[in-house]
């Protein structure tokens, strides 16, 4: 389990877990979303908001983990900019720290 920090001030937060990343890193809802400039404003929350509610609407009650990230993260009556910020930044670490375990289980399963 970890905190995300949700406003400047650090009075809110947003706890996120392993599964709410796998389901980020399942419909790469990261991707593309932030442009050239790196900036993170309300606009990029809000299209990625609309592109999970697409999703949402194109998978209607196919994917309970879309759904507990949406009522648990994105959708969170605490997660603003800076909140979206401290998510991008920890799940490029957790991708990080996990893309070394992905790499050690395919190589076992070619090994098989």
């Amino acid at each position: 389990m970890y905190k995300i920090q949700a406003n400047a001030s650090g009075t809110r937060s947003i706890e996120v877990n392993d599964s709410h990343l796998e389901t980020i890193r399942k419909y790469s809802l990261l991707s593309g979303l932030i442009d050239s400039n790196g900036i993170i404003d309300e606009d990029i929350l809000d299209k990625l908001r609309f592109n999970v509610r697409g999703l949402l609407e194109s998978e209607p009650g196919k994917d309970k983990d879309l759904l507990d990230l949406c009522l648990d993260v994105i959708y969170n009556q605490n997660m603003k900019a800076i909140g979206l910020g401290n998510l991008v930044a920890l799940y490029k670490q957790w991708a990080a720290e996990h893309q070394e375990t992905d790499d050690a289980d395919e190589e076992s399963l070619m090994a098989e």
